[in-house]
């Protein structure tokens, strides 16, 4: 792969945001990036000019079910790529892969198939054109309260024992990233050592906890809430709930699905001023129906619908969303916020709990270059996945 010098608008880092900016990449890793004046272009370099385009990482998505049609419980290399190749239209460069709560066996049998997509897509090394990379699971389930089971399956939801988080993990050969669990949960805390032990993210979602419970959880190292006010207790200014320890905890990051629809403008608000930049994940929460039109698809073993873009299943739950991370960014650009902080939120935030914030994430010396580039509304001209797509 040729060394490559990028000429853009704007480039957001997004540490900092530089005017006339100039990107070096060579064999799918950023070399330097700088105001135009102070990098140095290498003779033999192919110049490559985006001179009204803003430049920003790539987009991580830690939320993930699903896109193009297809669900990544199929657990098929086939069905992942679809998903991967789905999710870099909406500029998400890299993602977990989200279970939903099912039979043991099924989960088991998804989880070993997304670890060997990963290896499959780890040893094909260059694609011919853009794919997001899958970073591991994430585990949504099977360890959830019954009350604030959202659209999981009420009969595959498991107490929490160590010997099926055991089984589970080793399904996933070690590629697990996060858990998703209800921390009220007889045997839970013991859970989230386990998984703390093996540098796991817990998270603490699909959850009845009182505030009490959840700082309980948050001592032990849960750091992180899914889908914030979605399947969870909601906030009474008596009874604050998991909602109220997300608010007031600065080291739990919380996700926000910003389609609009799961979350309320002024919740969003409310949520944004309370953690502020670093404190907040976007997420899409994404189903089969991502990039597809209003229609039936599969979400694990249930049917969902979508309507004017809104996935519910046959009981008119909210199922998913068929969010798209660049979507997000406009959304929560319209609220007020900068547009820097906006991209740190889907950016640097999520690459930096799941611990690869020195690949992932930001526009720095020896990242991936994996670049989104936006014009003035916003809207995604090109995403390069890994040096893949600068040609």
């Amino acid at each position: 792969m040729s060394l490559t010098a990028i000429l853009v608008h704007r480039a957001i880092t997004p540490a900092e945001e530089i005017l006339n900016a100039l990107i070096l990449v060579e064999e799918g890793r950023i070399l330097a990036v700088g105001p135009r004046e102070g990098v140095s272009i290498p003779r033999g370099a192919r110049v490559a000019e985006m001179l009204d385009a803003t430049a920003t990482p790539g987009f991580v998505d830690v939320h993930v079910h699903g896109a193009g049609g297809q669900d990544v419980m199929r657990g098929t290399s086939e069905a992942l790529e679809v998903v991967a190749a789905t999710l870099t239209r909406g500029g998400t460069t890299s993602f977990l892969a989200t279970t939903v709560t099912s039979a043991t066996e099924v989960l088991c049998r998804s989880v070993s198939g997304i670890a060997d997509a990963i290896t499959a897509q780890a040893s094909r090394g260059g694609a011919d054109s853009p794919r997001a990379e899958i970073l591991g699971v994430h585990l949504e389930g099977p360890f959830i309260s019954r009350v604030r089971r959202g659209v999981h399956s009420e009969e595959y939801i498991s107490a929490p024992a160590p010997d099926l988080l055991r089984r589970l993990l080793d399904a996933a050969s070690g590629r697990t990233r996060i858990i998703t669990l209800a921390p009220e949960l007889p045997g839970a805390l013991e859970l989230i050592d386990a998984a703390r032990s093996m540098g796991i993210v817990v998270s603490v979602g699909h959850t009845d906890a009182n505030y009490e419970q959840a700082m309980a959880a948050i001592h032990r190292g849960a750091r992180h809430a899914a889908h914030v006010f979605n399947a969870m207790r909601p906030f009474g200014h008596r009874d604050s709930g998991v909602i109220g320890a997300v608010l007031t905890r600065p080291e739990i990051c919380a996700e926000l699905i910003a389609d609009g629809v799961h979350v309320d403008a002024a919740a969003m608000q409310v949520l944004l001023r309370a953690k502020g930049t670093e404190g907040v994940t976007l997420v899409s929460d994404g189903t089969a129906a991502t990039g597809m039109p209003d229609g039936c698809y599969r979400l694990g073993d249930f049917d969902i619908a979508v309507s004017g873009g809104v996935v519910r299943n046959k009981e008119g739950k909210l199922a998913g969303s068929t969010l798209t991370l660049d979507r997000a960014l406009r959304n929560i650009v319209s609220l007020g916020v900068r547009l820097k902080d906006a991209v740190q939120m889907m950016t640097l935030n999520p690459a930096r709990e799941l611990g690869l914030e020195k690949t992932k994430g930001s526009l720095t010396s020896g990242a991936d270059a994996d670049l989104v580039f936006l014009n003035r509304e916003l809207e995604i001209v090109k995403v390069v996945t890994r040096g893949v797509g600068l040609v």
